[in-house]
């Protein structure tokens, strides 16, 4: 293809998605603005016949009831959707001034300013233009939240419970010009048991709000139209399989001629079947751009009816693939390195539907050196694939569960998938909206289920799930879920062993003998694997909250658990150091991240890792894991920059026995890098220093020129630092750069004296605890040094 086709695929992607034909201001009309609504708390509105009803009450749509301030206040009696761990809020002492009608503070999520859960009726008056007489009329919400029941002059036309995809309502051909009512009913309790801590519902997250956002409208097609188009690539050969589905209205045969046009290539007609299929193999040429996280070349494809109905999808050429343990792109080896998303927007309280702010997210999250986004138990709008297909992205999308558990349901619920539920026919519904509406993204490179499942009969059900998919489709790999179970069908697992050993062991994580965690790795753990394996959640290192951020929670969720940490503090006169608190944990956050992803690097034949997290994680009880505040923004103590040096596609590493020497020993470390770019890294060349904290060098050298492969973690060599020259006591830094790149990475490194006179200066105390005679020597005016015992140490 040419670059010019490439180019007018990346400005037309933000009009065009693989869902929908572009169109065009005669064949839709936006439903945008004020419409009537009424609440239906008594869940009335259905038998005694609402849609028939003229409503009083106003409301903004596209938009949320919690946005427009619409609901009941918080009490202690709120109907949360999700799981509270920690029940202490409603019997601790400590928080009883948070307990008081009209003042609640809630500490285990962002608390909403309204809350609202069950049916709620929106209603407007709508005029069908006379050119649309004998068109078929369409009814698309983008995203609802979350069951849809759609009357048209009070009769009922359909119904609708995506958490993933468009609510698309079709009322046919035989819409007369004119005045309607359209009324539409939204129920945001949990229709479907997919788990209430599942982050597509939960209050930990998103927050389970009551509304409809993104693309509100109507639109006309001819009696014929493009249903459905598919484009199945094959990037080896730069053939790309083409399906698609003709429907025709009012039992019309949908028998009819397809004109495929894909860039430069000269358009070619086909025949639908009786049925309405029809399938063609299409060649790019030799010289088709392909797309991957370097270069996301997009190509698009437009396929055409004689009646001038057309449908144009954007897609990459591009294979994924595994070799033994090892992700394969294209043919080449790919390390994932994955943040996760949670769902959590606190300005609107819901996700964007605009292409806009998902490029402002993914860009900060490959600033950090990451190429990769879990979608925690939920899948993301239209607007993110746009997103991710521009910047290079690779999604792990899920299906909207975390259905390990259902406790607002009662006793009796189900406890997660397989157990033949209403969930389990509903999660292959929900999969196969998915893979319509977004399967022709190329970020779109992995799918789970969803996260963690319970269930009696999980394994067996989840591995039919992904055999089915699999046969189904084939242009991503297929998990059956995140964490657990690993089922054998499962072309790839989100594990959490390694995480499991990070808890247990702390840094050290003690495998094959390694304890310290500058050389340790988890090859142990990948060797059980005979497919890639992803590190679930890893890291989870909290800093203290940043209190300060507190001010950007304009929106309808906000920050009360802030202002309870807050007042904490200030109750034990230490307002002032919230600052000192949140610098400090967060260096500390910082460097055990930093370890952890280096842990990872280091381990040869892992697919990847996804964090816990990247970005703070708000609800379970407030979980600050980001180096990153709940709105993907800095919290002062670390810039993408620094970040990268230790997270990125080519990352120095150092496998350092210790990091604390006397002067009289020798520095030894074993120097590696981890290269996943496009190309690999011919005569490359490893240079280091031993540097002091004012800049003054203590020792430098060059390691011997090595050729780098793409794909792996390759040796370049050992380096030997006599350390007799070195200051000493001081802190230094160890720092590897690969000349002529960007790759640069480094380690704290102490140096003590060798031989320290040991002796009690004369006139000072040496005490362990500040016992009695402790305190009585400091009231006398005495010098005391308090150490820690060494039994504790």
């Amino acid at each position: 293809m040419k670059t010019r086709s490439v180019l007018s695929v990346l400005l037309l992607s933000t009009m065009i998605s693989s869902g929908f034909a572009a169109s065009s201001s005669d064949a839709s009309r936006s439903l945008e603005g004020e419409w009537r609504f009424a609440l239906d708390r008594a869940d009335a509105g259905v038998a005694e016949r609402w849609a028939e009803w003229k409503f009083e009450q106003h409301v903004h749509l596209p938009g949320t009831l919690p946005e427009q301030g619409i609901g009941d206040p918080v009490a202690l009696d709120t109907p949360w959707t999700g799981t509270i761990f920690d029940r202490s809020f409603f019997t601790a002492p400590e928080y009883a001034a948070y307990r008081e009608p009209g003042r609640i503070k809630v500490p285990f999520w962002l608390q909403p300013d309204k809350v609202y859960v069950g049916a709620a009726w929106y209603q407007r008056d709508i005029e069908i233009p006379a050119a649309w007489a004998g068109r078929r009329v369409v009814l698309t919400l983008e995203r609802a939240h979350w069951q849809t029941r759609v009357w048209l002059d009070g009769h009922e036309a359909g119904t609708d419970d995506s958490l993933s995809t468009a609510h698309v309502h079709d009322f046919g051909t035989t819409l007369t010009p004119g005045p309607h009512v359209l009324t539409i009913r939204v129920d945001n309790r949990l229709i479907v048991a997919v788990g209430e801590n599942s982050h597509s519902v939960t209050d930990s997250t998103q927050g389970n709000w009551n509304g409809i956002v993104g693309r509100l409208e109507l639109s006309a097609t001819a009696p014929v139209w493009i249903d459905d188009l598919q484009v199945f690539p094959q990037a080896a050969t730069r053939i790309v399989t083409v399906r698609g589905v003709v429907r025709a209205a009012g039992g019309e045969s949908p028998t009819a001629d397809v004109t495929l046009a894909l860039g430069a290539l000269q358009p070619r007609s086909i025949k639908a079947a009786a049925d309405g299929a029809f399938t063609a193999e299409l060649s790019l040429g030799s010289d088709a751009a392909l797309w991957d996280e370097f270069h996301p070349a997009l190509h698009r494809l437009t396929a055409t009816l004689p009646n001038g109905e057309a449908r144009t999808v954007a897609f990459g050429l591009r294979d994924i693939a595994t070799a033994g343990t090892q992700f394969t792109l294209n043919g080449r080896p790919l390390f994932l390195r994955g943040a996760l998303d949670c769902c959590i927007f606190p300005r609107t309280g819901h996700p964007p539907t605009d292409v806009e702010s998902w490029r402002k997210q993914l860009g900060t999250i490959r600033a950090h050196g990451l190429n990769h986004v879990r979608f925690h138990s939920w899948c993301p709008p239209e607007a993110a694939f746009i997103a991710g297909d521009e910047l290079g992205m690779y999604f792990q999308v899920e299906s909207g569960l975390w259905a390990n558990s259902a406790p607002t349901l009662g006793p009796n619920a189900p406890a997660g998938v397989g157990d033949g539920a209403p969930v389990d026919s509903w999660l292959y519904a929900e999969t196969e909206r998915i893979l319509r509406a977004y399967g022709n993204h190329p970020s779109f490179l992995l799918l789970a289920h969803g996260n963690e499942p319970g269930g009696t009969k999980q394994s067996e059900f989840l591995a039919a799930w992904v055999r089915h998919f699999r046969a189904q489709d084939s242009r991503r790999l297929y998990t059956a879920a995140s964490g657990w179970p690993e089922v054998a069908d499962s072309q790839f697992f989100v594990s959490s062993d390694p995480r499991v050993h990070q808890w247990g062991d702390g840094l050290k994580c003690r495998l094959n003998g390694l304890s310290p965690a500058t050389i340790a790795d988890y090859r142990a753990i990948v060797a059980k694997r005979s497919v890639p394996m992803i590190a679930h959640e890893i890291g989870q290192w909290s800093a203290y909250p940043a209190l300060a951020t507190g001010a950007k929670f304009t929106g309808p969720l906000k920050a009360r658990n802030h202002e309870i940490f807050a007042n904490t503090l200030a109750t034990h006169g230490m307002a002032d150091q919230a600052d000192d608190f949140l610098s400090a944990s967060g260096r500390l956050q910082v460097l055990c991240y930093k370890e952890e992803i280096e842990s990872e690097l280091r381990t040869p034949g892992l697919g990847g890792f996804q964090l816990l997290g990247l970005q703070d994680f708000p609800g379970q009880g407030t979980a600050p894991v980001g180096v990153l505040d709940c709105f993907w923004e800095s919290k002062g103590y670390v810039d993408a920059a620094e970040y990268r040096r230790f997270c990125s596609e080519t990352v120095p590493l150092a496998r350092l026995t210790k990091r604390v020497f006397a002067s009289d020993k020798t520095l030894t470390a074993e120097i590696e890098v981890a290269h996943f770019g496009p190309i690999s890294l011919a005569g490359a060349v490893a240079a280091w220093r031993l540097m002091a904290d004012d800049g003054a060098i203590i020792a430098r050298g060059r390691l011997p020129a090595a050729n780098v492969a793409t794909g792996r973690t390759t040796s370049l060599g050992r380096i030997d630092i006599t350390l007799r020259s070195a200051p000493a006591p001081a802190h230094s830094k160890l720092v590897v750069a690969l000349e002529g790149t960007a790759a640069e990475n480094d380690w704290d490194v102490w140096i003590y004296p060798a031989h320290v006179d040991a002796a009690v200066p004369a006139g000072v105390q040496v005490a362990t605890a500040l016992d009695a005679s402790t305190l009585t020597s400091l009231e006398a005016g005495g010098c005391v040094l308090l150490t820690i015992p060494p039994d504790r140490v």
